[in-house]
């Protein structure tokens, strides 16, 4: 299978708000965007990119704080992303595309899809984050509790969590520990190797990367329900795709039959994989979404008659 050829230095970059964004961009045709995952880049897409190609104009993009992207300090949120891509969209891409995306890119994608849907054409989702809102949510307590949380709960927390975030980043950056993670996650680990792992790894060695996993995991990672699935999905008006590794030990197939339910113009293809079925698996990957790419341009073309 072709694989896209890992590159130190990067591929292509964009200015973004005076900020430095990473992007790959192979082929000719219609426009699909690949959004990778949390910790990941767009050479995790290394097996889909030469592929889809073939047939289409694909763009793989590192978000603001991952891979070869600037790892800006800011404070991070779904909104960020979402504005990114839609930008990225509007001035790189600059025609209606399809989204697909892993994990954090999945989510990254539906939401960006729910705010632009005059330039998606269609999502397609690999084990996405995201959840679903909580029917019976707790108030947040009394305007007591809110103060004595605000000036004497919190900033002893992030003084414990800058110290413990500090040590398991170190840990986490270390490439023994990173090849650990993703066997964990990768059912059939074959395709774990040196060049995926420091695709992850070259990143963390930023000097702001530490400050970035800072407050992707104190501030981000604890708030993503603010944005819910079932309120993302009431806004999506275009087809969607669920690819998913069923053998996910972090995001089971019941989340994908909960999406399909509450969105009905789903399409789930089940694959036995982990949570990156794109690299462990591409060859079903790339030939699942083909098919449902070449399905969106059928239906396009007989809407047009």
């Amino acid at each position: 299978m072709d694989q896209l050829p890992y590159k130190p230095e990067g591929y292509n970059f964009w200015t973004w708000k005076g900020r430095k964004i990473h992007y790959v961009e192979q082929g000719h045709g219609r426009p699909v965007v690949l959004i990778h995952g949390f910790g990941a880049s767009a050479f995790h897409w290394r097996y889909n990119i030469p592929e889809l190609a073939k047939k289409y104009k694909v763009y793989a993009i590192d978000l603001l704080g991952f891979g070869w992207s600037e790892k800006a300090i800011i404070e991070y949120d779904a909104t960020i992303w979402r504005d990114q891509v839609s930008d990225f969209m509007k001035e790189i891409v600059k025609e209606p595309a399809v989204l697909v995306g892993n994990s954090l890119g999945g989510f990254t994608a539906l939401i960006t899809a729910a705010y632009l849907p005059q330039l998606v054409l269609g999502v397609a989702l690999l084990n996405s984050a995201g959840q679903f809102g909580n029917p019976n949510g707790q108030s947040n307590g009394s305007d007591e509790e809110t103060i004595i949380k605000k000036f004497i709960i919190n900033p002893l927390k992030e003084v414990f969590q800058r110290i413990v975030l500090g040590f398991l980043f170190w840990q986490a950056k270390q490439p023994a520990r990173v090849e650990k993670v993703l066997k964990s996650v990768y059912i059939d680990a074959s395709n774990v190797d040196d060049y995926l792992v420091e695709s992850i790894t070259r990143p963390a060695g930023d000097p702001n990367a530490g400050e970035v996993y800072y407050r992707l995991m104190t501030k981000f990672m604890t708030n993503q329900s603010k944005y819910t699935l079932d309120s993302i999905l009431s806004k999506l008006s275009c087809p969607l795709l669920l690819l998913w590794g069923d053998l996910d030990p972090w995001v089971g197939p019941a989340k994908a039959i909960r999406i399909k339910e509450f969105y009905p113009n789903t399409t789930i293809v089940n694959l036995q994989a982990g949570h990156c079925p794109h690299d462990e698996v591409p060859e079903l990957v790339n030939s699942a979404l083909l098919d449902w790419l070449s399905s969106l341009q059928i239906e396009a073309s007989l809407q047009a008659l």
